[in-house]
């Protein structure tokens, strides 16, 4: 096995032999218990070379404060589909620890690669709530500008965006950027030739990138048990030569220790790593969609009780930093972003037809320039009354 001089360094630090460096947890890594309570050492499924300290209080009140936003986001944005202000929404109700875990462990200069689902991590990354839902509501472009907040157009083809994570991770070693790229993906997403292909190029090439995979237990309606046979999707990793980890991905606690420490070993020039990220989506794939045609309800209640948000409010409360006055601060700054997302989504756009051409080359070919002229010449022949409706 040829393995890059620094991961032999990260090895060495662990004290631990290069199968167990790479190899994930037996079970998952999980700090707080399903009632809010930090379980034991013991009791956290860490292993040596696989411990994770409990990040500070200030972190997870920040984590909680943006779980508190995330489910409003997620609550808004399905009513403002219901009033027909979105055409759809991928609602990451249940999974917003994973969101805010995965925005949280960047500095301002990394780069995150999100799918469809990932609207409140691009939102907690900085990106404008109503730019971000921009792409549900049908708009012919992403809603906001990639560069600006280093956050990728969130992909709606499945696992396209692993492709472009890793092609930003080389150029960024090309340059000497102290630069790490978390590329974001579903268990569904792990069964397409393009995870093969991101996973297999970042190793070879020694990129600086961090896999997530939030495994919600389903590819719309495909099970992951008929997807693979593999001990778990962490499991993969070994594969292709880098390191494994699986987490509860319930628990924003043991997901912001976990993925602190990977961003901090890809930064460090050990190579990419693939984090699994065990959670369940407790609404539909999207409205479009009848979740209760392939699972049942006593599946999702099991997984009700495991929820983020509680879990953090118990742990909080406990300790003495989540007062009644904090709690309500940070329901109001939920309320602000739902009015903001309701005000913003209200707003009827003013649209240009002459963009169909605008932004398609560099330089218009003859065919477009002659379709732009001739569409100007349908509309400037249009009614006032008509131009008015």
């Amino acid at each position: 096995m040829t393995i890059p001089a620094e991961a032999q360094e990260a090895v060495k630090r662990f004290g631990i032999s290069i199968e167990d460096y790479m190899l994930p947890v037996h079970g998952q890594i999980q700090i707080l218990s399903e009632d809010g309570t930090i379980l034991p050492e013991d009791q956290r499924g860490s292993t040596p070379g696989h411990q994770y300290p409990v990040p500070s209080d200030k972190e997870l009140l920040e984590a909680y404060r943006r779980l508190v936003i995330g489910r409003r986001v997620n609550d808004q944005n399905s009513a403002l589909v219901r009033q027909g202000r979105l055409a759809v929404y991928p609602s990451s109700h249940g999974q917003e620890a994973c969101q805010v875990a995965a925005a949280l462990c960047l500095r301002d200069g990394d780069w995150m690669f999100p799918t469809y689902r990932d609207a409140v991590a691009v939102m907690t990354r900085g990106v404008d709530p109503v730019e971000a839902m921009t792409l549900f509501r049908g708009d012919w472009h992403g809603g906001y500008d990639p560069h600006e907040h280093h956050v990728g157009i969130q992909s709606t083809p499945l696992t396209t965006q692993l492709l472009h994570a890793v092609g930003v991770a080389h150029a960024a070693k090309l340059r000497g950027e102290d630069t790490v790229v978390l590329a974001m993906c579903g268990d569904g997403a792990t069964s397409e030739g393009d995870f093969h292909e991101a996973l297999n190029f970042a190793a070879v090439f020694h990129l600086p990138v961090v896999f997530f995979v939030q495994n919600n237990q389903y590819a719309i309606s495909v099970p992951l048990a008929h997807q693979t046979v593999a001990p778990s999707l962490a499991h993969k990793a070994v594969g292709y030569g880098m390191a494994g980890e699986r987490v509860d991905g319930n628990d924003v606690v043991a997901l912001l220790a976990v993925l602190d420490r990977a961003v901090s070993l890809a930064r460090a020039g050990s190579g990419p790593l693939l984090v699994e990220a065990n959670t369940y989506r407790m609404q539909a794939h999207t409205n479009a969609d009848d979740a209760t045609r392939y699972r049942n309800e006593a599946e999702v209640q099991a997984w009700a009780a495991k929820d983020p948000l509680h879990r953090m409010r118990h742990y909080l409360t406990s300790t003495g930093h989540l007062t009644g006055d904090v709690e309500t601060a940070f329901a109001g700054d939920a309320e602000d972003i739902a009015q903001h997302l309701r005000d913003g989504l209200s707003a009827e756009p003013q649209l240009d037809p002459q963009d169909l051409f605008g932004h398609v080359f560099t330089e218009p070919t003859p065919q477009l320039r002659e379709q732009s002229a001739f569409l100007a010449d349908e509309l400037s022949r249009e009614e006032p009354s008509q131009k008015e409706h």
